[in-house]
């Protein structure tokens, strides 16, 4: 099990920010509750569990990383995210 995080390239509101995701729910909500992030941050989508992620600024992406975070590239992310959702479909079949 494992938690990950992508590169800050995303602007928005004058901060570039990344993501944060988890093998498994439990551990992305203990990592984001380490971070600090507040638990109404989590972003989910019924029946998309592959999506389930905490948007994270920049300046806490290394400290998710002195956590334990794996660092992914965006396109390491996607692959990640595309495998899952592939993995989710064939599982629901």
């Amino acid at each position: 099990m494992a938690t990950y995080v992508d590169e800050a390239i995303w602007e928005w509101r004058g901060r570039r920010w990344c993501h944060l995701t988890a093998d498994s729910e439990d551990e992305l909500h203990a990592l984001a509750a380490q971070l600090g992030l507040v638990r109404q941050w989590f972003q989910s989508k019924p029946g998309r569990p592959w999506s389930d992620h905490y948007d994270l600024p920049e300046e806490i992406r290394a400290q998710a990383i002195a956590c334990g975070a794996q660092p992914l590239t965006t396109r390491e992310m996607a692959r990640r995210q595309a495998h899952l959702r592939a993995s989710h479909r064939v599982a629901g079949d």
